[in-house]
């Protein structure tokens, strides 16, 4: 099982750089180059000039973005902007935020995890690729830093380990900083011994699956084996084995994994009487109406639903949505006879081997390309916009299809689950030269 340990944390002088609002910042995956510029207007401090340093034409192999953070990160601790905790600590983490008008708090703490390979007590759910995981291994190589925290879930139905949190944290007042898009997070340092005792020892019985930020544990585990091939790793308790994460419970009520609906194109100017006719080999179609509010009702049939066997669509040339449950489910097994049963099953999984790839592609239409949205209203500004052929509203893998596809040391499909909101960088960092 996964073993964590409470760890002397890097953080802000908040005397020397104000307010934490300043200084924090989205992971690297979601910043634009606005959002890149914005933060880097936002504070001389901000953690975009380590997390995603600019580039600029003059690189050289010498003097680069992985350079240039590694130099901000040595002047930031030698100046004091950045200072290590005098004790070691786990830290507390909440977020406060709003989806489709409905008020969360998601709760969890961060610590160190010891790397270890997928399957020895965490387990992924996302194929990787070479891209992010070369771009990751290089700022980690330059900065011997955790910059941010991946995001890690465990199982506690019964909320053993947040409680435990809670009582250590009592009333004591948060650090808190408020996002770009006006997520607020809490952050207690919990350095009490007892309290650390009682955690990891609740801990040590447990799995992580995680959530987000594969790439970096990969990376991770890259630099552990690059750095004992090295003869660099002194021991078991180098912190070089230990990678920082944030762990959440699977039970939490603030644990919200939004869907990811797909706006398609490549597939043609369909109409809804064309793509029931498509659909009707394996589903059965009920045509909903026009318009948004068409839209929120075959939404709203969905959600109800709760299954993985009923889809929405929208076709663009004729502004018509529609619902289609899966009626021939055994369609799925030759389609995709090289998974589980349970990745068969997954709504994500239906959508591209059974309708973009087989159902569409046999009439002529495609090969599909998607583009992703989460909310409803991208998908109806998408179709009053036309920006896409075809919308497919799609259920969102609950958190028991992670674990049982992931625990069974499965990817499941791209794109299956977005946990919103986003966890931020900045907050605290784990060194890996000496902790």
């Amino acid at each position: 099982m996964a073993e964590i340990q409470a760890f002397r944390g890097l953080r802000y002088d908040m005397g020397r750089v104000g307010s934490l609002s300043d200084v924090i910042a989205p992971p690297y995956d979601v910043i634009d180059a606005t959002l890149q510029q914005q933060l880097y207007d936002r504070s001389p401090y901000n953690v975009i000039r380590l997390e995603l340093n600019q580039e600029t034409p003059a690189d050289t192999e010498h003097d680069n973005r992985y350079t240039r953070a590694a130099q901000t990160l040595r002047d930031w601790q030698d100046q004091g902007t950045l200072v290590q905790d005098s004790a070691r600590s786990l830290y507390v983490y909440h977020q406060e935020f709003e989806v489709e008008g409905r008020k969360y708090t998601r709760k969890g703490f961060m610590a160190r995890v010891r790397v270890v390979k997928f399957g020895e007590g965490v387990y992924p759910h996302e194929e990787t690729l070479s891209g992010p995981k070369a771009d990751r291994l290089k700022l980690l190589r330059a900065t011997n830093t955790n910059l941010s925290q991946i995001f890690g879930l465990f199982p506690d139905e019964a909320g053993e380990v947040q409680a435990r949190l809670d009582a250590a944290v009592g009333r004591s007042l948060p650090l808190q900083a408020t996002d770009h898009l006006g997520v607020v997070s809490k952050m207690w340092p919990i350095s009490d011994s007892g309290a650390i005792s009682a955690v990891v020892g609740l801990m040590s019985s447990k799995p992580i699956f995680i959530a987000d930020g594969h790439h970096r544990y990969e990376t991770a585990l890259n630099y552990l084996n690059e750095r004992t091939a090295a003869g660099q790793v002194k021991g078991p308790d180098d912190p070089a084995n230990y990678v920082l994460m944030m762990c959440v419970s699977m039970h939490d009520d603030g644990l919200v994994i939004l869907p990811t609906h797909r706006l398609v194109s490549g597939v043609g100017d369909l109409t809804a009487e064309h793509l029931q006719k498509h659909l009707s080999p394996a589903f059965e179609v009920e045509v909903i109406g026009k318009g948004p509010e068409a839209a929120k009702e075959a939404w709203e049939n969905i959600e109800s639903d709760g299954s993985q066997t009923m889809l929405g669509f929208g076709t663009v040339g004729d502004d018509t949505w529609v619902t289609a449950r899966l009626s021939k489910p055994e369609l799925m097994d030759g389609l995709a006879a090289e998974h589980s049963k349970d990745w068969r099953g997954l709504a994500v999984a239906v959508l591209h081997r059974l309708v973009l790839d087989k159902l569409l592609a046999d009439e002529g239409h495609g090969p599909a390309k998607c583009q992703y949205v989460h909310l409803l209203k991208e998908t109806t500004d998408a179709v009053a916009a036309k920006q896409c052929q075809l919308v497919a509203l799609v259920p969102p893998a609950t958190m028991g299809h992670v674990e049982s596809i992931a625990g069974n040391l499965e990817k499941m499909p791209p794109k299956s689950t977005y946990f919103y909101p986003k966890l931020l960088s900045g907050l605290v960092f784990h060194t890996l030269k000496g902790n």
